[in-house]
């Protein structure tokens, strides 16, 4: 079997991951201009590393070849944060109208969360670029979640890191218990809206922009490890992206 040369295997999604994240965040930006609600709060990246490719294919029992990109079609990651429920189809409708990527697996932990509590929108997509050899089309995987589901999965995985994937029964259950409450608020917050809404332009004319907020909890997938749980997290200074098996496997 060829050795593969990762360098030049990684540029596509590389690219593809910064043209997309330009891409959504160019249509938050116009309708921002246009004074309409904008379903995109905002938008991370990343393109896994070299050590967690050969780790999840090795424990999902995939050859290293050109094709490890579809069996794990999680290579390039790109994460959609939301501010309310109702912003997640709206965004999901967004992605299927496009002409530059294609939907072929949609896995709903909205309406159905994990057993863990976990909520969030994945879907991964095959997206067409061109590089300097022509086009090419890559598989990308797209997780869309709200503030709320982000925060709670980000402690989540901090609490896999530390308890290396086995978190003790009376926090997990406290886990649980918590995803509830964050599934409350979103509801609730979803059910006001428009008041919210209203708010947010009555802020923004006086010159105090939402993104100053929300820059406090905005944050890069610019480095991922090895997957315990979902979530984006920050440990000793480095910042993770967790994968979702199950996509992984096509199940």
């Amino acid at each position: 079997m060829q050795k593969l040369d990762w360098e030049l295997y990684l540029l596509p999604f590389e690219q593809a991951v910064e043209e997309i994240k330009v891409k959504l965040k160019n249509i938050r930006n116009e309708l921002r201009k246009r004074k309409e609600h904008s379903p995109i709060e905002f938008v991370t990246g990343r393109v896994k590393s070299v050590p967690s490719i050969y780790n999840k294919a090795n424990r999902l029992q995939f050859p290293i070849d050109e094709n490890i990109c579809w069996e794990l079609r999680d290579i390039a990651g790109i994460r959609i944060i939301c501010q309310f429920i109702d912003d997640i189809p709206a965004v999901v409708e967004m992605i299927r109208k496009r002409n530059d990527m294609r939907i072929y697996l949609e896995k709903d932990y909205v309406s159905k969360p994990k057993e863990s509590g976990y909520r969030g929108y994945h879907l991964a997509v095959e997206y067409r670029l061109m590089t300097a050899r022509g086009e090419v089309t890559i598989p990308v995987e797209i997780q869309i979640r709200t503030l709320n589901m982000n925060f709670w999965a980000t402690i989540e995985h901090s609490l896999n890191y530390k308890y290396e994937g086995i978190i003790p029964s009376d926090i997990r259950q406290r886990l649980i218990e918590a995803a509830k409450a964050s599934s409350t608020l979103d509801s609730e917050m979803n059910n006001i809206r428009e008041e919210i809404k209203e708010a947010q332009v009555e802020f923004t004319t006086r010159e105090v922009p939402m993104e100053s907020l929300l820059s406090l909890v905005e944050l890069d997938l610019d480095v991922d490890d090895e997957e315990t749980g979902d979530g984006l997290t920050t440990i000793e200074g480095k910042k993770h992206y967790d994968d979702d098996d199950e996509l992984a496997k096509g199940s």
